[in-house]
């Protein structure tokens, strides 16, 4: 059984992301670059219970939409490596601006967790945030925290073993575009879906092509073609075993 599962962390910079991932994992970390990108990569280890999350934290961005190299690398991971839960870092004292990257990352994943930092913060500052008509609201779990206290972490790190154990379902809030766009949308993602099957949010990926973002064509077509031969691969190799042993 495997007992080990990844938690990606996505933020705007200044939220306090980074601070929430390095008071989480201490010195159970380490950094390096992703693969072909010069975007450095933290990851680190967080042990509850019997479980080990693996937290990555993803570059800083104020958008998914693929405009630099960080978003790229930040979208990617979240489509294509699929982490187990993926944290959204959300500013108390700015939520208006950062809600704008959290419902971009709900229309790619379902397994979302909403984290609200700073809010002491909000508080010095008269900002009272009701969480749990977000929670309504957006369809996923909403929690309070500060990550420089360690304020709300009991609380975070139950919510997410709670996620990956499958005791809480979501229901992530979905964006209704204008009449044109929600009928382009419904012309043209069946036949995502008989690209990309289940393997890759169909909706969001329809949504990209309306938009004309073409790496993510090439993203796609990349990946799929290491699956195929991978498969291939495996083909050959068990091909081969058998005929060894004939």
């Amino acid at each position: 059984m495997n007992n080990t599962f990844r938690i990606a962390l996505a933020g705007n910079p200044n939220t306090g992301k980074s601070t929430l991932f390095n008071a989480l994992t201490g010195l159970k970390q380490h950094t390096g670059n992703w693969a072909g990108k010069t975007v450095s990569l933290a990851e680190g280890a967080v042990h509850y219970k019997k479980t080990t999350f693996r937290l990555i934290d993803l570059p800083g961005t104020y958008s998914l939409y693929s405009n630099s190299t960080d978003e790229e690398v930040a979208r990617n991971y979240i489509v294509f490596e699929k982490p187990d839960v993926t944290l959204v870092v959300l500013d108390a004292t700015s939520l208006e601006r950062n809600l704008n990257l959290a419902l971009q990352v709900l229309e790619m994943t379902s397994n979302v967790i909403v984290c609200i930092n700073l809010i002491d913060e909000a508080k010095k500052r008269g900002i009272e945030i009701d969480e749990q008509r977000l929670m309504r609201q957006l369809g996923v779990p909403v929690l309070k925290l500060s990550a420089r206290n360690k304020t709300g972490f009991p609380a975070l790190l139950d919510t997410i073993d709670r996620m990956i154990q499958g005791e809480i379902s979501t229901s992530p809030f979905s964006i209704q575009y204008n009449e044109e766009t929600e009928e382009k949308i419904k012309q043209l993602e069946p036949n995502v879906k008989k690209l990309v099957g289940d393997r890759f949010p169909s909706r969001w990926i329809t949504l990209r092509l309306l938009d004309g973002d073409t790496s993510l064509l090439d993203e796609i077509q990349k990946r799929m073609q290491r699956e195929e031969e991978s498969k291939w691969n495996t083909v050959e190799k068990t091909s081969a075993n058998h005929l060894e042993n004939f």
